[in-house]
């Protein structure tokens, strides 16, 4: 996409007209003067580029998710296709012009009994020229495949990627995220070498082998009777061991590469605490033991290909060599003429040829189909919460929740949580404190349908949340996960994540109620200041204060916190605390308390124990009971003190 795509330089990057002033803290946004008049000149010539509608939908059986193959990738640009056909056939035809026009030269002009200059002259000119159509033709081949290969790899580039947007949490706990981004990298490339250059290659040396067969029969029947009697059995039995074979090493080598992108990635992530604990060298040692599977896997595959190419080069000398000892007694007894055992002896070396170039081919071929297999197989993994197709829109929420004998397991025959039942009234606060593995986070969960429960359900307002749309459910809820993520941008682009329109009014009244205005101010560029990837470069209390701006800034009619004050110091929870009470005024809130002073300030508090609910009631309630509660607060109070 050229640069009318983004709007010129303009827009979020430099704040309007190409060399204008740019946004505070952006300093290297803007265009140098000098080059002023000729980006100017570009964004002229520049055509104009509108972004594609993207329909996004959790639908289950959308017609995006239709079996993937490579058929149905290149069909869906038929005229592209069309054309590469028959540019694949005109390439195919003039590659095999030459031989036969050699032996018309050599019989109708260079013997002596047949000497013509003239005919000779004309054979070299039809030569030349069919060598100029051939490389014309190949050049608009290999235009066409491109822009086959650059439609298809951007579709299929959307296509994954807006699957992995569908896919449940259930999936990315299970999969390593090095795996996932190889397949949106290295398989997607494989298939995208494949598109451009490989099928239509194939192709070509597939339609000269027929062209040529039928030439050479055309030559002599008995030379090419005994050409294919040596050639193909020989041929077609290595064939079939080299596709066994490859198939088998592909596949490896397209799992060792997700297993070095998967160890790169979660060595990258945790780098913090493998420097912490001295890890370094261990990590050099595994990482080594996983890129030497991948070298292995290598290995296997260079093998295959160091027995089955040179063996048909073999198969090529000594079939020749045959034909040389019956073509020459054939011409000696003059039941073939010289010009025909050129042209013959041509077309064999190009018989072979490409055979040998098929072997190239096939083995991007096989690489090509071992990524589209894994693409596949994830483009079939079925999103594990999905929206159902009558799903209505939630109204604007009053707030009430509850949860109707809910059952829940991660995984079959372990259940998390077991007949939970409770009710949350609208405007309630309460807070789910218990032992660290009691199902405090799965409730969470559930109520943000991050997951389905297992058994039972669970409604706010009446509405069974499987018959929401996730839009409107998400919309009117502001969730603060225990571990506070930021993306790599500006705190305001942070902060804004769930309201881009907000207003510069709006944002600062959010960081003032979370009380992080004062450590905003300190900042060189203040809202404009550089985030790196996952917030980096700010302590775990700011990233959590960020987190909790962007949650209140979307003004939720239910707000969901789990353990979002785990992370901060006693001064910013004191900071949180006064901000909670403003915020969580008129909400219903649900908060995943490690420390009991949050819990304290709820309306309600519920304990949680071995997946059950042990307890419910106010702090006094709680503390009068004599319960688990009571042994929790005075643990706490004990630590507390010594403190």
């Amino acid at each position: 996409m050229g640069f009318g795509g983004f709007g010129g330089f303009g827009g979020p990057f430099g704040g309007g007209r190409p060399g204008q002033p740019v946004t505070p803290g952006m300093k290297f946004a803007g265009i140098p003067p000098e080059l002023q008049d000729s980006v100017d000149g570009l964004l002229k010539s520049e055509p104009a580029h509108s972004f594609p509608p993207v329909t996004f939908t959790q639908r289950p059986g959308e017609s995006e998710n239709a079996k993937l193959t490579l058929r149905s990738l290149i069909l869906k640009y038929r005229m592209l296709a069309i054309t590469s056909a028959a540019l694949v056939l005109a390439v195919g035809l003039l590659t095999q012009v030459g031989p036969k026009l050699t032996e018309l030269a050599i019989n109708q002009g260079m013997l002596p009994q047949h000497q013509d200059l003239a005919k000779v002259a004309i054979y070299s000119g039809l030569f030349i020229a069919a060598i100029a159509l051939n490389a014309l033709s190949q050049w608009a081949l290999v235009k066409t495949t491109g822009r086959i290969a650059a439609s298809v790899m951007n579709d299929l580039r959307i296509r994954v990627f807006a699957h992995l947007q569908r896919l449940s949490l259930d999936f990315f706990t299970d999969e390593k995220a090095g795996v996932v981004m190889s397949r949106m990298t290295a398989d997607i490339e494989n298939l995208q070498q494949l598109i451009q250059d490989g099928l239509a290659q194939f192709a070509v040396q597939a339609i000269s082998m027929v062209v040529i067969t039928i030439i050479i029969f055309t030559l002599n029947v008995e030379l090419a009777l005994i050409s294919v009697a040596l050639v193909i059995p020989a041929l077609t039995a290595m064939t079939i061991w080299f596709k066994d074979a490859s198939t088998t090493g592909y596949e490896k080598v397209r799992d060792g590469i997700a297993g070095v992108l998967a160890d790169l990635s979660e060595s990258l992530h945790g780098i913090r605490i493998m420097v912490a604990f001295n890890r370094r060298a261990h990590n050099v040692v595994t990482h080594r033991n996983i890129v030497g599977r991948y070298k292995d896997a290598n290995d296997y595959t260079a093998q295959i290909n160091a027995v089955y190419g040179p063996g048909t080069q073999l198969l090529s000398v000594a079939a020749q060599a045959t034909l040389l000892a019956i073509g020459g007694t054939m011409v000696s007894h003059r039941t073939l003429s010289i010009g025909a055992l050129v042209a013959f002896f041509l077309y064999l070396g190009r018989f072979l040829q490409p055979i040998q170039l098929l072997v190239q081919q096939y083995n991007s071929y096989q690489q090509g189909q071992a990524s589209v297999l894994k693409l596949r197989t994830l483009l079939e993994t079925a999103p594990t919460v999905l929206e159902s197709d009558d799903a209505v829109d939630l109204p604007p929420a009053v707030g009430s929740i509850s949860f109707e004998n809910v059952s829940f397991s991660y995984t079959p025959g372990t259940e998390v949580l077991t007949g939970i039942t409770l009710a949350i009234m609208p405007g309630e606060t309460v807070a789910f404190v218990g032992r660290t593995g009691a199902g405090k986070s799965t409730i969470a969960k559930l109520l943000t349908r991050f997951y389905d429960p297992t058994d039972g359900r669970v409604t706010i307002d009446g509405f069974d949340l499987r018959d929401l749309t996730m839009k409107s459910l998400r919309s009117q809820m502001g969730i603060v996960p225990q571990e506070p993520f930021l993306f790599a941008g500006t705190i305001r682009d942070n902060v804004s994540f769930a309201c881009p329109d907000a207003t510069e009014e709006e944002i600062m009244s959010a960081i003032d109620t979370v009380g992080l205005s004062d450590t905003i101010e300190k900042m060189t560029n203040g809202l404009d200041t550089q985030v790196q990837e996952r917030g980096a470069s700010l302590s775990s209390g700011e990233r959590q204060l960020v987190s909790l701006a962007r949650a209140f800034l979307a003004q939720p009619r239910i707000l969901v916190l789990d353990e979002a004050t785990s992370n901060l110091d006693l001064l910013s929870e004191s900071k949180i605390e006064k901000a909670l009470d403003a915020v969580l005024e008129g909400r219903t809130a649900v908060l995943i308390a490690h420390r009991l002073s949050t819990a304290m300030k709820a309306d309600r508090i519920v304990v949680v124990d071995r997946g059950r609910v042990a307890e419910s009631g106010s702090h006094d309630e709680l503390m009068a009971l004599g319960g688990l509660y009571s042994d929790m607060f005075g643990i706490w109070e004990s630590q507390s003190a010594s403190a």
